[in-house]
């Protein structure tokens, strides 16, 4: 395992702990701000190890496809990437 790796697993892991905090505060009728709090930490914790993942997708699989002769290959790199940045938005 990469160090790469190793801090995308932490980050999904803090955000997994923070989810379940929120689930808990909800069950417990915490204050709304605070919840929102914790769903903010958890969603921004989400976001960068998405980000990492690009990252790591980009200077790996998609760089390696570019590189190649495989004409239909990239093309379908490139729809995948447009296709998640859609559902990023």
């Amino acid at each position: 395992m990469t160090t790469e790796d190793k801090k995308i697993i932490t980050a999904l892991k803090k955000a997994s702990t923070h989810s379940l905090k929120v689930v808990k505060m909800v069950e417990e009728g915490a204050y709304c701000i605070d919840i929102m709090q914790q769903n903010l930490a958890a969603i921004g914790l989400l976001r960068s190890a998405n980000n990492q993942l690009m990252e790591r997708h980009l200077h790996s699989c998609f760089a390696n496809a570019m590189r190649g002769t495989n004409e239909k290959r990239k093309k379908e790199m490139i729809e995948e990437l447009l296709k998640i940045e859609k559902l990023a938005q």
